[in-house]
């Protein structure tokens, strides 16, 4: 019996993905999923591409994103959280709109955290870091590649931990939204909103069962549980955290290309399993709640 698999969460390098959305699928394609959803970080302007190249080669491709938000704890404190969309419409101008907002941000943010690495005595430029990531969103992964590629550092983790990692010296805080206002900008773009990666965020039980209970008033639909750093108990832990608040399970590797070369598609670091009937059932839930015109599926 065929066993179908599929990755729910997949970046190019439309964000921090060092391959284009059709190497992307290309690859899915060798590695033998059946289906990918495209979910770069806070864009989804590399869609239509995979598209493209998906409807080629026969690999099914759903559109999707992942949306960087900030969410406020109960003890105050600021915690980043990732929402990906699935089934999205691409052309919701709401959603273009947000997006253009991010990227602008962004754009600013590089130049800031560019100009502070060079008063740490890095040989770092925009026109150089443009040219030797051209056709590329400029993130943070970006930067420390190109830090490792001059000799300025000697590992990936080195820029994180030192310099451009949250907190550090050159670290400039970028637009978020709130988890909230991600899951509405989802949901009207006739997308599925899925909580990323739950266990990353290292929230105490009752902290995360808050994030969870403020996402689903505005409409939460799903969980991300099987994911490439979870062990078995930890897909278990959100598994039952998914029955217990009625939401949909998905899972993702979280492919970044050679930005996570031990993170492969569709099998994450060599054990990861996601079976179609994961996306069979994200499906057959869209077809019960949203209306015809905006089923994508």
């Amino acid at each position: 019996m065929e066993r179908k698999i599929i990755d729910l969460h997949v970046h190019s390098t439309e964000s921090d993905g060092t391959l284009t959305p059709a190497e992307v699928v290309a690859a899915a394609k060798e590695a033998g999923l059946s289906a990918i959803a495209l979910t770069d970080h806070d864009t989804c302007s590399g869609v239509a591409k995979a598209q493209k190249a998906a409807k080629t080669c026969g690999m099914e491709l759903i559109p999707g994103i992942e949306l960087s938000t900030s969410y406020t704890l109960p003890n105050g404190k600021e915690k980043e959280i990732h929402v990906v969309g699935l089934f999205i419409d691409t052309e919701n101008q709401a959603l273009l709109d947000k997006t253009a907002e991010f990227r602008a941000c962004r754009d600013s943010r590089n130049e800031k955290m560019v100009e502070a690495l060079q008063k740490e005595g890095f040989s770092i430029t925009m026109e150089a870091l443009l040219a030797e990531n051209p056709n590329c969103v400029i993130t943070r992964a970006n930067i420390a590649r190109f830090l490792l590629n001059h000799g300025c550092i000697k590992s990936i983790s080195e820029a994180f931990d030192k310099y451009i990692g949250d907190g550090c010296r050159c670290y400039v805080d970028r637009f978020k939204i709130t988890p909230m206002e991600a899951v509405s900008l989802i949901k009207g773009a006739g997308g599925t909103a899925i909580l990323a990666h739950p266990l990353l965020y290292h929230l105490s039980s009752d902290y995360l069962q808050k994030l969870i209970d403020d996402m689903k008033e505005v409409g939460l639909d799903g969980i991300e549980a099987i994911y490439s750093t979870y062990s078995t108990g930890d897909e278990q832990l959100v598994k039952k955290l998914a029955r217990e608040n009625g939401l949909l399970i998905s899972g993702g590797s979280d492919f970044h290309g050679s930005n996570k070369p031990d993170i492969h598609l569709g099998t994450g670091r060599g054990s990861l399993y996601i079976p179609y009937s994961i996306l069979e059932d994200i499906k057959a839930a869209r077809e019960t709640v949203l209306p015809e015109e905006n089923r994508l599926s």
